[in-house]
């Protein structure tokens, strides 16, 4: 069977209060590790693994939907799309880009009315000027601290419920440097964002400065394989104060290798047969999918005819 735990984003049952569940897993000691899934079946797997949050992610969106990178040619519908997607697929909170807002604070107070309403627990907002980059790849430039502040500021006024977190992410280190960053990080704090995410630092030293200066404000952290930022490990992490960890590209890069390998097989030897082995089962993905519960269900409303 795939996974490790059962799944709940069963056809029937209604999904608990991700939101709250959210926020009460930050007052946790553990960190909450967040892998970035681009699709429901990718989401289902990280909930099934036994994870306690998905992260809807955009490098991952842009990469699925598109084929292309992630520079900013997604827009709110599909992004929103793909997010109601994944919230109605799984139980555990998800975690979801919203890239820059989409605009200006009046897209702000759309996208996070749109994203509220497709049943995610969070949402990050970056200062970069659109069309966005990926935090991890050259060129970006970032928009004036105030007018992100004010994006900020529509965003928290924007959320229908308390329990909505509301993200701020800076890319200004790539820009103006880690100091410019981490005061362009209180302003947003300060605007009232519940989560604060410093993108790409580029030493462990500058991970170590961004928690310490903020001490007492939850801090995500972004672990993407090959990006700017160094690997580090998560009891480092966790000793530094990190509250989230995301996971953006795992899933996806991945895939990506496990696909070209058979799709190499196929090529080379005409069958996928070599690679069977290390396929999941045909009828264990049949029940992770929920063919079993489709069954159950296309057995108790069958309708009855005499």
């Amino acid at each position: 069977m795939v996974g490790r735990r059962e799944h709940t984003g069963d056809m029937l049952s209604s999904h608990p209060d991700s939101r709250k569940l959210l926020k009460a897993l930050l007052d946790e000691e553990e960190l909450i590790l967040a892998p970035g899934a681009y699709d429901a079946l990718g989401a289902r797997l990280v909930e099934a693994g036994g994870f306690s949050a998905v992260y809807m992610t955009g490098f991952g969106t842009a990469a699925s939907l598109l084929g292309r990178p992630d520079v900013g040619l997604l827009g709110l519908s599909e992004m929103v799309d793909n997010a109601r997607r994944i919230a109605q697929s799984v139980g555990v909170p998800v975690i979801a880009d919203a890239d820059t807002g989409y605009g200006n604070s009046i897209n702000v107070i759309r996208a996070v009315r749109e994203y509220e309403r497709a049943g995610v627990a969070a949402i990050h907002i970056e200062d970069q000027v659109a069309p966005k980059r990926c935090g991890h790849i050259t060129g970006k430039q970032v928009i004036p601290a105030q007018e992100m502040t004010a994006k900020i500021k529509a965003a928290v006024e924007a959320c229908s419920s308390s329990d909505f977190l509301i993200i701020a992410r800076t890319d200004a280190r790539a820009v103006e440097g880690l100091e410019r960053s981490l005061d362009r990080a209180r302003l947003y704090r300060e605007a009232g964002a519940d989560v604060l995410f410093v993108e790409a630092p580029e030493t462990k030293a500058e991970i170590a400065t961004v928690a310490r200066a903020f001490p007492n404000v939850p801090l995500l952290f972004n672990w993407i394989e090959g990006g700017r930022t160094p690997s580090i490990t998560y009891e480092e992490l966790k000793r530094l104060g990190y509250r989230i960890v995301i996971f953006p590209v795992s899933i996806l890069l991945s895939a990506t290798q496990a696909i070209h390998d058979v799709l190499e097989t196929i090529r080379s030897s005409g069958t996928p047969e070599a690679f069977a082995n290390r396929l999941t089962p045909f009828r264990d993905f049949l029940e992770f999918i929920g063919l079993p519960e489709v069954t159950a269900l296309e057995q108790r409303f069958k309708e009855t005819t005499g």
